[in-house]
């Protein structure tokens, strides 16, 4: 097949050029900021650590125990001291038990109580950063820090945290007791514990590497399945589904192929572990036999050493596995710190001027912008919109027009020149009550899941439903809500799934009437919507405009003509200024993108 090159998909074997690592080395000032949230549970943190310390002491215990019963009551055949010894066994594991599970549930709650405030703290932060944030970085990457990284966090807390304080201080008890008992066989365990942990971490990071590959592979998967559906559309109309099955079937494979080499590290790991611990054992057979035939230790000697290098050798393991789980973490909390020290590009001034009302007497002087430094994208921008006027912005993709508005709403600052609203630099402005006095309305519309009632009230959260339908009302479509399946109360999906363009966008502008605003921004805000619509809009738009400065984003000559000023945009630059009549007389730029409107709309 001609068609089955290896240019088959966007998806396949594509990686990201910038991944983020999935490990760091641990850091203490990492581990001290995480627990800095555990400050307000101070109480059950540090009921925890005793928890943990009691926990880790208790393990070696019962082995002692067991040694004890063993060399003591069986060995010596006395049945009342068995009984008494037991009892006492069984009552210390009973213990353990219960106090194995309020280490957990504690453990588990402290956890939980951290996640939540790093995701709230998260969240509000999110929330106080300016467009700039949002327009240098992925969303799945911002979605990823409340997400996976907060659970990593989480993870390195409840998990990592706490089970390896308890298997450390279980290592130092077993160990003292072994040191107690022989200190030669003790110095036989001391040598062995190291490459036992070197070994176990070298397969467990193999293993860890070849997990995170099975991951990426399974994302591809994934991403193709979603491409797939979402483009099903593209896909009949070009007759690919052929195409889409061989590189699927690819991907599956080498998904296939990631997993069997898991399998393999999987399969081999346990044994190897198994059998390192066996010649461990071996060994110390070998010494504390060797001792025992020649007089230098007790028999019952090698039997306790024996239960107590148990609960020695048994968290170096469990160590190892953690081990990787602690540099994830590391590598969660170092994204999520990161993200929770990203510095707004602006922040209001200590006493930002709170202009209330605001009159929408809007000057641009001499002003330059630009998203990433030295790519301007506005150059020496100068007007004057007086309240109440409106001002059309023209000109090709890429000119500027969205920039201005976004400058008007305060979403971005100027990098040079001045913005002023109502005489007073925008910078001193305070951003909330700013932005609670502008109404925008945007070409791409966005609707939150819920009822239309309750996207509308988005303008203004105070507002009753008599004043959702009389915002509705006052622009005229309150008939085009009611028509809906279940009028105000039809619910709408996910970005506004299940409505119309138009329907959608008619909610938005109800949304930013309800907000009476003093300045309002249309970006290309009636594209959406049928020429019947449209036109009702007009009517509605005209009314309600009056007093209030308006910004519109437009190329439909239905828009643009009421313009009280009209400007016209090339590179960043204002080429043309004044209204619909002037320009057209003028026969320079705007002239020319009216005749070709004309055409397109005749033709």
């Amino acid at each position: 097949m001609a068609e089955t090159s290896n240019n088959l998909t966007l998806t396949y074997f594509r990686r990201s050029d910038d991944d983020e690592l999935t490990q760091r080395p641990l850091s203490l000032s990492l581990i001290f900021r995480t627990l800095g949230y555990a400050r307000p549970y101070a109480r059950k943190r540090n009921l925890l650590f005793i928890a943990c310390f009691i926990r880790a002491c208790q393990l070696p215990a019962l082995g002692w125990l067991i040694s004890y019963i063993i060399n003591g009551p069986i060995a010596q055949k006395d049945a009342r001291g068995l009984v008494i010894a037991t009892i006492g066994y069984a009552v210390l594991a009973l213990w353990t038990c219960m106090h194995f599970h309020f280490r957990s549930r504690w453990a588990l709650e402290l956890g939980e109580a951290i996640v939540h405030d790093l995701r709230r703290d998260i969240f509000t932060h999110l929330q106080s950063l300016t467009m700039g944030y949002f327009h240098r970085t992925k969303l799945g990457r911002t979605i990823s820090r409340m997400t996976s990284d907060a659970e990593a966090v989480r993870t390195g807390v409840q998990d990592v945290m706490f089970i390896s304080f308890v298997q450390i201080v279980q290592m130092g008890v077993a160990a003292a007791l072994i040191l107690l008992t022989d200190w030669v066989m003790f110095s036989v365990m001391i040598f062995t514990a190291p490459l036992l942990f070197w070994f176990n971490r070298y397969f467990r990071s193999r293993l860890s590497r070849a997990l995170r590959i099975v991951q990426e592979s399974m994302s591809r998967v994934t991403a193709t399945i979603a491409e797939s559906v979402n483009g099903i559309r593209v896909t009949q109309g070009f007759v690919r589904e052929d195409v889409n099955a061989v590189v699927f079937h690819r991907l599956v494979e080498e998904h296939a192929e990631r997993n069997m080499d898991v399998a393999r590290l999987s399969g081999a790991l346990s044994p190897l572990l198994d059998v390192n611990v066996q010649i461990f054992t071996a060994l110390m057979l070998l010494v504390g036999g060797w001792r025992v035939m020649h007089g230098q230790a007790p028999p019952e000697m090698l039997v306790q050493l024996f239960f107590l290098a148990m609960y020695f050798f048994e968290p170096i393991v469990v160590l190892g596995t953690l081990y990787n789980q602690a540099l994830t973490s590391m590598a969660g909390a170092e994204r999520v710190f990161q993200f929770l020290d990203i510095k707004s590009d602006f922040l209001d001034p200590p006493q930002a001027i709170k202009l209330q009302p605001v009159r929408g007497h809007v000057q641009f002087q001499n002003l330059d912008f630009e998203y990433r430094k030295n790519v301007p994208v506005l150059k020496d921008v100068t007007f004057e919109a007086l309240p109440g006027q409106t001002v059309a912005l023209v000109g090709h993709t890429g000119s500027g027009k969205t920039s201005i508005i976004n400058l008007i709403a305060k979403f971005y600052i100027p990098t040079a020149g001045q913005l002023l609203i109502d005489g007073v630099d925008i910078t001193r402005l305070d951003s909330e009550v700013l932005h609670r006095q502008t109404g925008i309305v945007l070409q791409v519309n966005f609707l939150f899941t819920g009822t239309v009632m309750e996207n509308i009230r988005v303008g203004r959260a105070s507002a009753t439903d008599d004043d959702v339908r009389s915002a509705a009302k006052s622009l005229g479509v309150i008939d085009l809500i009611e028509s809906l399946p279940q009028g105000f109360a039809t619910v709408v999906g996910e970005r506004g799934a299940g409505l119309s363009l138009g329907q959608r966008q008619i909610i938005c502008f109800c949304r930013a009437m309800l907000a009476n605003p003093r300045i309002f921004i249309l970006d290309e805000a009636t594209s959406s919507v049928d020429t019947i619509t449209e036109a009702r809009l007009q009517v509605a738009l005209r009314l309600l405009l009056r007093g209030r400065t308006c910004f519109v984003v437009a190329h439909r000559l239905s828009t643009i003509r009421h313009a009280d000023q009209v400007l016209v945009l090339e590179h960043g630059r204002i080429v043309e200024r004044g209204n619909h009549n002037q320009l057209i007389a003028q026969g320079g730029v705007y002239a020319n993108l009216y005749r070709q409107f004309v055409k397109t709309s005749s033709a």
